[in-house]
């Protein structure tokens, strides 16, 4: 049995074959998902699991260095949107690299998601509950 934080089979594998300059998305229950992307549908029931659970859990195992966000998710949800820049924050101070982080009109966003190696689905309910990240190097 995997020993490290991330037991999901797709995801361990959607991470292990990441490459630097690569895209994926994290959303909310009502985010449309491309065709052309791998869906990763983890949204069990409203709420399970979270956003930011599924956030931190690829973070422990993915290295970024670009985010791209909706314009309305810091208008509309304020409190979860800073919940991820701080959760991002923790990020770069614990690999010791800055990321870039770019908002787009939602409209823009969901078209940028057609980019995107895969979208992980999580149950979150919260309103423009949505990253995509850009894949970074450890070295």
């Amino acid at each position: 049995m995997k020993k490290a934080t991330l037991l999901h089979a797709e995801l361990s594998h959607l991470v292990a074959t990441l490459g630097h300059t690569d895209e994926y998305t994290i959303c909310d229950a009502g985010l449309p998902i491309p065709a052309s992307a791998q869906r990763i549908d983890l949204a069990l029931t409203k709420g399970i699991p979270s956003f930011i659970d599924t956030v931190k859990t690829l973070l422990s195992e993915s290295q970024i260095e670009g985010v791209i966000l909706a314009e309305e998710f810091a208008k509309v949800s304020p409190k979860l949107h800073d919940e991820l820049l701080s959760v991002l924050h923790k990020e770069e101070q614990q690999c010791g690299k800055a990321f870039s982080i770019t908002y787009l009109p939602h409209e823009e966003f969901k078209t940028r998601t057609h980019h995107s190696k895969a979208v992980v689905r999580t149950g979150e309910c919260t309103p423009y509950a949505n990253v995509i990240f850009q894949v970074g190097v450890v070295f």
